[in-house]
Parts: structure tokens; C-alpha cells; sequence
């Protein structure tokens, strides 16, 4: 018996140390694979406090000296409008727009994924199908539309859409979510004499939480680092935002792109998104990984 229990405990020690062998290579490669994924950060950082001649003449990757010199200069911008009015304008274009995405999506979705009606198929055909448009196709209809209403050269082409939940991939996703959830908490509540408004206010939104921090999150990343659609309905300096001030900041004419400046204020417009979504990837996770079930 004794021999039989030691050869027991010998096998049971192996079998721990090769899981902690095997979890110590996999921590390892995470690290690994971590790393190059957080250097263009850490590259970002360091460069803010480099000259020009230190970005393009060395290989250093730590600066000479340190100072928030990119960082203050930077804050200047064009001298007519420093960054706290590119900041503010970002935040005026961007929180409303997330805002108005999460209502009108998600009564969208409520309404498809709990309710019968004529021809909800072939809107919900129709509402998928602009998903598989390419922007170019609707740029210059769109671009003339918001023209011919003198919205051009302000925020309302990103709000009135979002406004009216023209944002098919964000409906899709939270119907899915929303499949996931039993109807049996609808019928309770209706016995309990609840309306369907305050069916989806009472009982579906909080436990959608995790599908609707998911549409935050995509829709601030996006339409915070968005260029190409603020170029095209922003004209005006003073309604620029980070993305558009940043690439005029490149493009300044009549001296040297100080690459200090242009890079600490890239540094800091990249930390709004960065620190959302680390506080809210919990919620972001388990948003997309249950997006996908049905009830």
C-alpha cells in the first residue's frame, strides 16, 4: 500500500509541474506577443520627448533629455486654435453621437427582436443589406443630401444619423443579444402590467448592459479617430477635430514639422479611447461573446 500511494503522489507531482510548465509557457508567450503589440505605444511616448534630429539621426529608443516641451508647444496648435478647442470639438461631435446611437439602435433591435409586424422581414433584409454597401457608394448621394439641407460644416451629418439609428451593425448586434434573453421575463412583467416601452426600460436595458457599453465603445472609437467623413462635411478650423487638426499640424507650411509636438498630442488624443475601453472591456467581452446566441 505504501508503495502504491508514493508511486500515487509521484505521478500527481509530475502532472503539477507540467501544468505549471505549461501555464508558465503560455504566460510567457502572452507577454511575448504583448509586447510588440504595446512598443508602438511605448515608442509614441518616448518620441514626444526626442528632437527632430534625435527621431530621424539616432536609434536610440530613450530620449537625451526630458521635457514637456512637445507637449506645451504642442497645446498651442495653429496659434488661432489650440487643442482645447479641437478637444471640445471632438467631445461635441463624438459623446452625442455614441448617445443618440445606444437609444435609437437599441429600441430598433427591441422592436425586431420582440415584435411581430408587416414586412419585418423584408425590412430586416433591407436593414442588413446596407450593411454590405461600401461607403464610396453612398459618399456623394449622402454628401449631396446633407448639402442641399446646410448641414455641411457641422456636426448634425454625424448626429441625425445616429439620431435615427442608421447604424445596421449596431441593431443586428443587440437584437442577437436581445434573442438571448427569455421572453418569459416579457410575460411577467406585461402580467405585472407593464407596457412594452416600460418592458424595455425596466426589464431588457440592464441586463443589455454588456451589448450596449459594446456599441459605446465601437462607435466612440470610431467616430473618435475618424478622418475621412470629418474631412468631408468640416471645412471650417474652428469646428475641426483631433483627427483634422492633427494632419493640419503635419501640414503646415513655411517651417519644419516639429515632430515633438505633432507626437505628444497624438500621445494625448490617443488616451481618451485607450482608457475607455480598458474600463469598460469587461462589459465589451462579454457583449461580443454573447452577441451571437439566440433564444
Amino acid at each position: 500500500m505504501s508503495e502504491m500511494t508514493v508511486s500515487k503522489n509521484v505521478l500527481k507531482s509530475g502532472a503539477r509541474k507540467k501544468k505549471k510548465a505549461k501555464l508558465a509557457l503560455t504566460y510567457a508567450f502572452l507577454l511575448f506577443v504583448g509586447f510588440f503589440m504595446v512598443y508602438p505605444l511605448v515608442w509614441l511616448f518616448f518620441s514626444v520627448f526626442k528632437t527632430n534630429t534625435e527621431l530621424f539621426g539616432k536609434l536610440t529608443f530613450f530620449p537625451e533629455r526630458y521635457n514637456l516641451d512637445g507637449f506645451i508647444n504642442g497645446w498651442k496648435g495653429s496659434g488661432q486654435y489650440t487643442y482645447t478647442t479641437f478637444f471640445l470639438n471632438t467631445l461635441k461631435l463624438v459623446v452625442p453621437t455614441v448617445f443618440f446611437t445606444v437609444i435609437s439602435t437599441g429600441i430598433v433591435a427591441y422592436g425586431f427582436a420582440r415584435f411581430r409586424f408587416p414586412m419585418k422581414n423584408l425590412l430586416f433584409m433591407l436593414m442588413i443589406s446596407t450593411m454590405m454597401l461600401p461607403d464610396a457608394v453612398i459618399m456623394i448621394p449622402r454628401y449631396l443630401i446633407f448639402k442641399k439641407l446646410d448641414w455641411i460644416n457641422t456636426y448634425l451629418p454625424f448626429w441625425i444619423p445616429a439620431l435615427f439609428a442608421c447604424y445596421p451593425f449596431f441593431i443586428f448586434m443587440q437584437m442577437q443579444f436581445l434573442r438571448g434573453i427569455p421572453r418569459e421575463l416579457d410575460e411577467s412583467a406585461c402580467v405585472d402590467g407593464c407596457n412594452p416601452f416600460m418592458i424595455y426600460v425596466r426589464i431588457l436595458l440592464p441586463l443589455m448592459k454588456p451589448a450596449i457599453f459594446s456599441v459605446i465603445i465601437f462607435q466612440f472609437l470610431w467616430r473618435w479617430n475618424d478622418y475621412f467623413n470629418n474631412l468631408i462635411y468640416i471645412s471650417a478650423v474652428k469646428n475641426y477635430t483631433l483627427s483634422l487638426a492633427l494632419k493640419m499640424s503635419i501640414d503646415s507650411t513655411g517651417s519644419v514639422t516639429q515632430w515633438s509636438n505633432v507626437l505628444a498630442m497624438s500621445f494625448l488624443s490617443m488616451l481618451p479611447p485607450t482608457l475607455l475601453f480598458f474600463f469598460a472591456q469587461k462589459y465589451f467581452v462579454e457583449g461580443i461573446a454573447t452577441s451571437g446566441l439566440k433564444g
